[in-house]
């Protein structure tokens, strides 16, 4: 059974530009989460996942993707590179995040969501695409190990030493 999505990656490739707003549509939401919480910048994060949609756009474009894997799955895959190669060659480094949204937790929260924005700042890449991958976006490893393109047990390690790290420091 194809989903919509694939449909529309489907198409996107046969050449209809316009079905890859059905993509974006679908997909904004949860990958601007996954670009912000990745990088700890909304602004940054509006550039990374622009840019990574640009790609995903050229890559099915050219028949980049092979339909092997979930389009989801493909496209975490390059929000997670894309912020990754931002974040090495950026020089800002900035560890803010703007809680101020309807619906916004109490002040009290809102210091702590900010704290642990920052903790996740400061973990290799690997531990942080890990952690936000499993805990914010709620993948199984087996999924994570195919966007961060490892084995499960490398996963379940990076997610290990991100907790034991967040802890350490949280508690610190």
């Amino acid at each position: 059974m194809v989903s919509e999505l694939e449909a529309a990656a489907r198409r996107v490739a046969e050449g209809d530009g316009g079905a890859f707003r059905a993509i974006v549509d679908a997909t904004s939401a949860r990958l601007y989460r996954l670009a912000v919480r990745m990088i700890g910048d909304r602004d940054d994060a509006d550039d990374v996942l622009q840019d990574a949609y640009v790609r995903a756009h050229q890559a099915l474009a050219s028949g980049g993707w092979d339909g092997r894997a979930k389009i989801e799955t493909w496209l975490y895959r390059i929000v997670v590179n894309t912020a990754l190669n931002f974040r090495r060659g950026s020089a800002r480094q900035k560890q803010r995040m703007d809680p101020r949204e309807p619906g916004a937790p109490p002040q009290e929260a809102q210091v702590e969501v900010r704290q642990l924005v920052a903790l996740l700042q400061k973990l290799p890449d690997e531990q942080r695409a890990a952690i936000v991958l499993k805990e914010v976006e709620g993948l199984s490893a087996a999924e994570i190990a195919e966007i961060c393109n490892c084995s499960e047990g490398a996963v379940e390690q990076r997610l290990v030493r991100a907790r034991a790290s967040l802890r350490m420091r949280w508690n610190a």
